[in-house]
């Protein structure tokens, strides 16, 4: 059995992916699911965005997407479509990266999962090192599963949990209040309107959870 489970976070520019480049294009930061692989070889793309239909214009108009669908509600659009072209995430997937967090901004991309023993993280930065703009950013030893995380027990998304603590940690809900939004949103490397959205949704999770 291994034992020897380590988080990792990747960072990745000059990406040329239909999602990187579309955050490129327009201000859309865009969430999104790692992609799942097709018989026919093309990936089958699931991300969320908040609603713009500047980026709806642009996956829609790149030749190397298909089957584009996009859902919304609440501001926020839920897309689903194929792409022809594999993205650079593909390649530590198939290293052996898991992938739990893939973020997309200004161009670039951010990448956070794990690894199952050293020999696979060698694999991974191997998968790594053959891609032009592929950083290890961050690896350290996953804490012990019966150390449940507080996204885990409340049903938060990753990024509303690092909202969270940021907030906390800067003092945004001290009174008088130590940090203003636009510090806390400054630190995560996010706009304002995206980290006040991200608070609200996690305050709401929260408050449902605790009283139903």
């Amino acid at each position: 059995m291994i034992e020897d489970c380590l988080a990792v976070e990747f960072g990745v520019r000059h990406d040329d992916c239909p999602l990187a480049e579309a955050t490129a294009a327009t201000d859309a930061e865009i969430d999104a699911r790692p992609p799942q692989r097709r018989s026919d070889g093309h990936d089958l793309l699931q991300f969320e965005a908040s609603t713009s239909d500047r980026l709806a214009r642009v996956l829609e108009d790149d030749e190397r997407i298909s089957y584009l669908y996009v859902s919304r509600t609440d501001g926020r659009s839920r897309y689903r479509c194929l792409s022809k072209h594999p993205c650079v995430v593909r390649r530590l997937i198939d290293g052996g990266l898991i992938v739990e967090t893939l973020r997309y901004r200004d161009g670039a991309a951010r990448i956070g999962g794990a690894v199952v023993g050293r020999d696979v993280l060698k694999g991974v930065m191997e998968a790594a090192g053959e891609t032009v703009g592929v950083t290890l950013e961050r690896v350290y030893p996953l804490e012990a599963e019966t150390a449940e995380s507080p996204a885990r027990r409340w049903e938060l998304t990753p990024a509303q949990e690092a909202c969270l603590r940021a907030a906390l940690e800067a003092g945004y809900f001290e009174i008088p209040r130590e940090a203003s939004s636009e510090d806390v949103a400054a630190e995560l490397g996010i706009s304002k309107s995206a980290f006040l959205e991200r608070l609200r949704r996690a305050e709401a999770t929260l408050f449902d959870g605790m009283f139903g």
